[in-house]
């Protein structure tokens, strides 16, 4: 079963359960997919699924620092739910260690020795860590490990 169908189903599961939080974040999910696939005028591939899910909850947590900033814990509890729905549908992460593994092979890979290199290492590294690490802490572990701090 796709994510798109899973999504569905859980839906049905949500309204049946009365799960408002996961109902509404799961609606919004599919509207956002569908809005992907008008735009692109055909049905999304899983990667592209994913992408519009890692979109969607970088959404809500900008909505949260905001609603934190604005002191309205009224709408903390429930964003804060519909953030841990979506969260449920993408990959697990990967620890600060695991990219900083997978940061050595690549730059061993390319052969990169100064932070000059800190692109074309980014451009392979990339790929592998797709949506499941911030690409700013990817960076940093990248620029930290070619400047020679971590040596």
């Amino acid at each position: 079963m796709g994510l798109k169908e899973q999504l569905q189903e859980d839906l049905k599961a949500a309204m049946r359960a009365g799960d408002e939080p996961r109902k509404s974040a799961i609606r919004m999910a599919l509207l956002a997919i569908r809005m992907a696939e008008v735009e692109a005028a055909r049905p999304l591939s899983e990667d592209e699924i994913l992408r519009v899910l890692q979109n969607e909850v970088k959404r809500r947590r900008e909505t949260l620092e905001e609603l934190e900033k604005a002191n309205r814990p009224d709408r903390l509890a429930a964003e804060q739910a519909e953030l841990e729905a979506l969260l449920s549908y993408l990959p697990k992460p990967f620890t600060r260690e695991e990219i900083e593994a997978l940061a050595r092979e690549v730059i061993a890979e390319v052969g990169a020795t100064s932070p000059a290199q800190l692109g074309e290492v980014m451009k392979r590294l990339m790929p592998k860590v797709r949506g499941r690490a911030d690409g700013r802490e990817i960076q940093e572990i990248v620029r930290r490990l070619l400047s020679g701090a971590a040596s």
